[in-house]
């Protein structure tokens, strides 16, 4: 039996997004090696405030 692949999906806007506040914040390699289950509720309240900011700026325009 072949070992499950995971299907790559598109990726949103949002999740471009969500990638480049990542790597400012230097939290790519984490995210590579354990998954986005591994950063603390604090790493992943700062991504999300950043995306929310981010996002409302875009409105403004």
């Amino acid at each position: 039996m072949l070992p499950q692949q995971k299907k790559e999906k598109e990726l949103t806007p949002q999740d471009i997004m969500k990638y480049e506040i990542a790597e400012e914040l230097g939290l790519t390699v984490k995210i590579k090696e354990s998954g986005w289950k591994s950063l603390t509720a604090k790493e992943s309240g700062r991504i999300g405030g950043l995306m929310t900011k981010r996002q409302r700026e875009k409105g403004k325009e």
